[in-house]
């Protein structure tokens, strides 16, 4: 097929702009600029809008080459337009020149890019005849590309399709299946979507279609609110409700690194919030103390740790540990009295490339930036909670409420499972910008999945207090310095009161993502094996 031909008589560039602008429209739906909502519908509408692209139609579907490029150009767009704000961390931050930090942007759009043009040729390569054959088959797809992307050289899923769905109808199976499982439901339900037909209407299997999904729906729906309104109420009183103070320093980020202005502003802000703190738990951001403890005056951290040593308070601090013989760690260091005999620590599992760890062949490209402890040990999966006033308290640091799949493998004993998750972060290299509402989104499907509540104290925002049905209870004002007070409710507390993991948290804690893996490839070889069938059967 060259260049000028077309298909539904649309020209090859007007498929390709569409692409581009269905994938922009992705972008938006995950925080609409300007208000920071998700946009369910939105989500929707651009991967219909890619699944006619690439749809069977009267003139036939697009060759695997054409489908691949559409695919491409789709994800490009949206990845580009979700996370753009990486530009600010290396060139404003970082100091790498901003034509090579465009060139950064956009060359890791395009290789994240390239796992669902993949996807979207195989797709049009393997040409599924029945209508749900090719529903099925493109969700399949997409799901194995959400994967890779999320998985491979360590994942980058920032910004998939399903976090645009918190608010959403397909919010009640975050659940059972997940954010990405949710991504694969939206992709079905487009290109189901895509080739209703108006004589569809008079036949009865397209009603018992919409009858099976409603009913889905509303199972879902209904079992969801037993589970987390009405079955699981415990026979004895719920334990009061954990009263928090949550610290945003909003220390600018050219600044906070810096000996002689946002270092001292931090060490004396931080100590004074945490020494004249009243609630129960008191929680400062990822690296809200910029130093090592070895670098810190003599007697600051003892002090702080001797103000939490006895009483009825706790806090957990973020703060770089190690050195330079055993390495160092971006770590949460838990005060209180419990951990004056036994200190608590929690070390980053899942860190950032070229931001606190550095790949392979890549030391000449952060050679060239100026970013401070850019290269952190790793901390093991499954680290052992916070346990403070009856709750079990599980810290996450920045982006690692990302991959839901780590935070759930604290799950696999119910009994000792947490109660709440706690995301200490710092967004501040990436400014004002829509990424302070993409992260908030994200800890928000953290909370579907696992109905845990999710407390979020970060250095710019957004420092929240989420409950476990994924919605905002406090936020304080981003770009604010400040302190959030609020309560909490723990989830879960014991196991004898009939509370319960949730389905995803179960499946999950025992085997990853390996089971949506399965499930999608499965599908995929089954919509490849009808193709070679019906190759055959042609020859």
């Amino acid at each position: 097929m060259g260049p000028a031909a077309t298909t539904r008589g649309l020209p090859w560039m007007l498929q390709a702009l569409l692409a581009a602008v269905a994938g922009a429209a992705q972008a938006a739906s995950l925080a609409w600029p300007g208000s920071g909502a998700p946009l369910w519908w939105l989500q929707g509408l651009s991967m219909a809008v890619l699944a006619w692209l690439v749809s069977p139609g009267v003139a036939g579907r697009p060759a695997w080459r054409r489908g691949a490029v559409l695919g491409w150009l789709f994800a490009t767009a949206w990845l580009v337009g979700t996370f753009w704000w990486l530009f600010i961390s290396m060139h404003t931050y970082g100091g790498l020149a901003a034509p090579l930090a465009v060139a950064a942007v956009l060359g890791l759009a395009l290789f994240l890019g390239s796992y669902y043009a993949v996807a979207l040729g195989l797709f049009c390569h393997l040409a599924p005849v029945h209508r749900a054959g090719v529903a099925i088959t493109f969700a399949a797809l997409w799901l194995l590309a959400e994967l890779a992307r999320g998985t491979l050289w360590t994942g980058f899923p920032w910004g998939a399709g399903g976090y645009a769905h918190v608010d959403g109808p397909l919010a009640v199976f975050a659940r059972y299946v997940g954010v990405y499982g949710v991504g694969a439901m939206a992709a079905l339900l487009a290109m189901l979507a895509v080739q209703a037909r108006r004589r569809d209407l008079r036949n009865g299997w397209a009603w018992a279609l919409v009858l099976a999904l409603a009913a889905c729906w509303g199972g879902a729906a209904a079992q969801r609110f037993c589970a987390v309104e009405l079955c699981h109420t415990p026979a004895q009183p719920r334990p009061p409700a954990l009263s928090l103070e949550l610290l945003q320093g909003n220390i600018p980020q050219d600044e906070k690194f810096q000996p002689g202005s946002g270092v001292p502003v931090a060490l004396q802000w931080y100590a004074e919030a945490l020494r004249n703190a009243q609630a129960q738990l008191v929680v400062a951001p990822e690296t809200a103390i910029p130093l090592l403890p070895q670098q810190l005056l003599p007697g600051y951290l003892e002090g702080l740790q001797q103000r939490y040593a006895g009483g009825e308070q706790a806090a957990l601090l973020g703060i770089p540990l190690g050195d330079e013989v055993q390495g160092y760690t971006n770590s949460v260091l838990g005060l209180g009295p419990a951990a004056a005999a036994a200190p608590y620590r929690y070390d980053k599992h899942h860190l950032v490339p070229f931001g606190e760890f550095v790949p392979p062949f890549f030391k000449w490209f952060t050679a060239l930036m100026n970013i401070p402890l850019g290269d952190f040990n790793r901390g093991a999966v499954g680290q052992p909670s916070f346990a403070w006033a009856g709750q079990r308290i599980a810290p996450n640091i920045c982006y690692e409420d990302l991959f839901g799949e780590e935070l759930g493998a604290r799950f696999i004993d119910p009994a000792q499972a947490p109660t709440v998750l706690v995301n200490l972060s710092n967004i501040g290299w990436f400014g004002d910008t829509v990424a302070i509402d993409q992260h908030l989104q994200i800890s928000r499907m953290r909370s579907l999945e696992l109905e845990r509540p999710m407390v979020r104290a970060t250095n710019t925002g957004a420092t929240a207090v989420i409950d476990h049905r994924g919605q905002v209870t406090h936020q304080l004002a981003r770009a604010t310095r400040g302190v959030l007070r609020a309560e909490v409710q723990g989830r879960g507390l014991d196991a004898r009161t009939g509370w319960q993991i949730t389905p995803y948290a179960w499946w999950v804690s025992r085997w990853g993502l390996a089971p949506l893996w399965l499930a999608a490839g499965l599908a995929a070889a089954g919509a490849a094996l009808a193709a070679r069938r019906r190759t055959a059967r042609g020859n």
